[in-house]
């Protein structure tokens, strides 16, 4: 498959956002909280779902109607082994550290709601592979005669915006992850991705897409936004019914700027890395702080330490473990970028 530019700057930058939103969620917690703060996590949300929008449109445009009969399989096995080794070592870390302060747990109850209800950040990782087999349904069964990606992009980011605003009308709050994993709330990302690779690399010459990734929208879109975040309305997360409109205009709006954008060496290290940098960023961030429970650190000095001690760290771990197979596939293999 030819080689697709502007995938590898999504996901460069959706490893950096997801990387620096719980880098910033660190400094409120432990320092302060402040508009700007809320300010600069609007455009980093979209992380989380541009992985998903990426898996699928990447999966489209490799496989197209004949999807191997081993996909799935091949899907489980790179997906959920990490999902169960690294669920095991941020689950049994948070367990022995709620034992040894006033908010004990039992431990049967605090595995499923981490593994069983993915009350960790690998949650995503249950939400890929839900979108996977739903992927694998839709060619398989021949699903887009009665699923049109153009037509339920638009009826999908209505699902979704509802389903979202549903929870946070009602303050619903399920065990763990429980509602994020649903696929009801991403389901626009799926039928996002179909409709673009169903027409790239020939984007522009669609009236629709010309029309839509016209920067003026996004532009609306996040003044709007914006307003509400300093009027203190708003919720930051990858799942508020905002995200949906925001992430449809960005990633037209991306589609469109970085056609024929070759990526640079920089963007394809951390492509390389991407996965083990999701996966292993808060492993590193937990030892930074670790060490300010000790001494008293200034935030001058708290933040960049976060950035580097986790975005190294993260990179030199996962070189260490895809030394061999076996270790790659536990802790996250590392993508071959050319």
């Amino acid at each position: 498959m030819k080689r697709i530019e502007e995938i590898y700057w999504l996901r460069f930058y959706g490893c950096l956002a997801v990387f620096l939103f719980h880098l910033i969620g660190r400094i409120e917690d432990n320092y302060l909280g402040h508009v700007s703060l809320d300010l600069a996590r609007i455009p980093l949300v979209l992380g989380t779902p541009i992985f998903i929008f990426i898996s699928i449109f990447l999966f489209s445009a490799r496989y197209g109607d004949d999807v191997p009969h081993n996909f799935l399989a091949n899907r489980f096995k790179y997906i959920m082994v990490p999902y169960l080794v690294y669920g095991l070592i941020y689950s049994i870390a948070e367990y022995l550290r709620r034992m040894a302060s006033d908010d004990p747990v039992g431990f049967t109850t605090h595995m499923v709601e981490y593994l069983v209800f993915a009350g960790w950040h690998g949650y995503f990782l249950i939400i890929a592979m839900q979108f996977y087999v739903l992927f694998w349904l839709y060619n398989r069964f021949d699903l887009k005669r009665w699923l049109p990606s153009g037509r339920w992009l638009f009826i999908g980011a209505l699902i979704s915006m509802g389903y979202w605003g549903f929870f946070r009308w009602q303050a619903i709050e399920p065990p763990g992850y429980l509602h994020w994993i649903a696929p009801i709330g991403w389901i626009y990302l799926f039928f996002l991705a179909l409709l673009l690779v169903k027409y790239y690399p020939d984007l522009r010459q669609k009236y629709w897409f010309r029309r839509l990734s016209n920067p003026a929208w996004l532009a609306v879109t996040v003044a709007m936004i914006v307003l509400f975040t300093l009027r203190g309305e708003l919720e930051y997360s990858s799942k508020e019914t905002w995200v949906v409109p925001l992430f449809i205009f960005a990633m037209l709006w991306a589609m469109s700027w970085l056609s024929g954008l070759t990526a640079t060496p920089l963007v394809k290290k951390v492509n390389e890395y991407s996965f083990g940098i999701y996966l292993a960023h808060p492993l590193f961030f937990s030892l930074v702080d670790f060490i300010t429970w000790q001494i008293d650190v200034p935030l001058w000095l708290y933040a960049p330490a976060l950035m580097v001690v986790g975005l190294s760290g993260s990179i030199m771990l996962n070189r260490v473990v895809n030394r061999s197979n076996w270790s790659g596939l536990m802790f996250g293999k590392r993508l071959r970028v050319t």
